[in-house]
């Protein structure tokens, strides 16, 4: 599965979770606890996950001790 690269490219949950090496439950239990990505609710219920917003939530993490 190729990850998009585009600042502006949303991505579903799953390449979310593929790039992140994470379960799509692990994605869902930070998303219920506000901890993971902002994310956009399509009007048909999907998730879509902004590059931008995955990248900034990323420096967000760093461990910078």
């Amino acid at each position: 599965m190729t990850v998009a690269t585009c600042p502006g490219q949303k991505l579903t949950v799953d390449e979310v979770c593929g790039e992140l090496q994470i379960s799509r439950s692990t994605f869902y239990d930070w998303r219920q606890k506000r901890r993971g990505p902002r994310c956009i609710r399509l009007p048909n219920g999907s998730i879509r996950v902004r590059r931008s917003d995955l990248e900034n939530w990323l420096t967000d993490c760093e461990d910078l001790t």
